[in-house]
């Protein structure tokens, strides 16, 4: 590979050179595309690091990026993450030698949401009583937990997914889809309607705050489940900002949304939730915490921004499809050929396969037998399909799963019905899903092994 790629910024250029700000995020939220429209706005380079178009060597003892950036705004989505530790070394690996906004060892603590508890109550933040075990037996002997109503949550999770309200002795389990729970004491605000308060901490300083008022037939005050929201930036008491401040910092984020709840006067922080969305926020506040994200990295980087054009971006929140999208695959000259039958790899995050596949494009989905799907480690299942069953009469159903398959230089995520194929020649077969945009070649085949 090239040398051409640089270690890091250049010292020689001065503060005031423009800065090349990677926002590292591998999905595709309002957020992240707001932050980059920001950098672009504020004067300087915005690079969207995402799974298409990042990569990392080490040669000869230098660590190499491509794109290569000077600061990166950590934006990975790890509470919804099949394997967030995996994403968390990606964003590790820019510490090595960039400055990292939102550090992932900071995102870590932060995104477990008992362990975050723990280090703010530690710090002397106010936090609500909670209780953690990790057995059905220990999780009923919770004598240390006051009795009354306690929320039943996921320690890692976002929009208050799977949430529950239930009595202090009801029995719960350990565990809510696959990953621990814990309990947590219910905080009763007293007001006909429940609502609580979102802070966006950026860099310390308080950018806006808004109510959340839980629909009328909730508890939940997320606005992923029907939350109304209203400002609440200019009578947010002063108690709540310092919390909102010592919390980010307790737990040593750049930027976060600190969730508050008052009881009798008493100010307690919820939750940090180091990806906050910025649309409700905006809504209520006319206020997006994009420019001030954008600031500080190209500050933390060394270059310059005026601040007034931050003041002025941040009344408007711009979520359109930055400039620097990367193309999902490369440009080339016109769609590829392929044979009839082609070597294909097959892949899931648990394993690969190498298969010869048979086009056909008069088959709507791609479908893939079931040894394959075993030795990939195909699933979960994400839907079922109803089939005709060939020489039978009616229908089939058959399990639905997401597979990611390369053919030729060009990679697809496809839900492909999985069926025992074992009595066909190929194991894979290539439906419409993923050959539209190639030739096929009728005459051409893969070798056989």
């Amino acid at each position: 590979m090239s040398n051409a790629l640089g270690s890091g910024p250049s010292d020689s250029d001065g503060p005031s050179s423009r800065v090349r700000v990677g926002v590292l995020s591998f999905h595709n939220s309002k957020e992240t595309k707001a932050i980059l429209n920001a950098v672009s706005a504020l004067g300087h380079e915005p690079v969207w690091l995402r799974e298409e178009s990042a990569r990392t060597w080490i040669e000869s003892g230098a660590l190499r990026f491509d794109p290569d950036v000077d600061v990166v705004a950590n934006r990975l989505l790890l509470t919804k993450a099949s394997q967030p530790l995996d994403d968390l070394g990606v964003a590790t690996g820019y510490t090595a030698s960039r400055p990292v906004l939102n550090p992932p060892d900071a995102v870590m603590r932060a995104s477990h949401k008992y362990a975050a508890a723990a280090l703010l109550a530690t710090a002397g933040v106010p936090v609500p009583d909670a209780y953690m075990a990790f057995t059905n037996r220990t999780l009923d002997e919770r004598d240390r937990l006051t009795a009354g109503t306690v929320v039943h949550k996921s320690a890692i999770g976002t929009h208050g997914d799977r949430m529950s309200l239930v009595d202090a002795t009801d029995a719960v389990s350990p565990r809510i889809d696959r990953r621990r729970a814990f309990l947590q004491e219910f905080i009763d605000t007293g007001t006909e309607r429940a609502f609580d308060v979102r802070v966006y901490v950026v860099d310390g300083r308080v950018v806006g705050a808004m109510k959340r008022y839980a629909p009328s037939d909730e508890w939940r005050t997320n606005v992923a489940v029907g939350g109304d929201v209203e400002d609440f930036t200019a009578a947010l008491p002063d108690e709540a900002a310092r919390l909102s401040r010592d919390a980010t910092d307790a737990l040593d984020l750049d930027y976060a949304g600190v969730d508050l709840l008052c009881r009798d006067d008493a100010w307690y922080v919820l939750e940090v939730n180091v990806t906050a969305g910025f649309k409700g926020l905006f809504d209520a506040t006319g206020i997006s915490p994009a420019p001030s994200i954008a600031r500080l990295a190209i500050e933390r980087a060394g270059g310059r921004v005026d601040p007034d054009r931050v003041t002025a971006l941040s009344t408007t929140l711009d979520d359109s499809v930055p400039d620097c999208t990367p193309p999902i695959e490369p440009t080339d000259e016109g769609p590829e050929t392929i044979g009839y039958t082609e070597r294909v790899a097959v892949s899931t995050e648990q394993g690969t396969a190498d298969v010869i596949a048979k086009s056909d494009t008069g088959a709507r989905r791609t479908s893939i037998d079931l040894d394959v799907a075993a030795t990939i480690g195909a699933g979960p299942i994400v839907d079922t399909t109803q089939v005709k069953s060939g020489s039978r009469t009616g229908r089939r159903k058959r399990a639905l799963v997401e597979v990611d398959v390369r053919i030729g230089g060009r990679w697809h995520t496809v839900t492909a019905s999985v069926e025992n194929r074992s009595h066909m020649s190929y194991p894979v077969l290539l439906g419409r899903d993923v050959l539209d945009g190639y030739r096929i070649n009728v005459t051409k085949g893969a070798p056989e092994e």
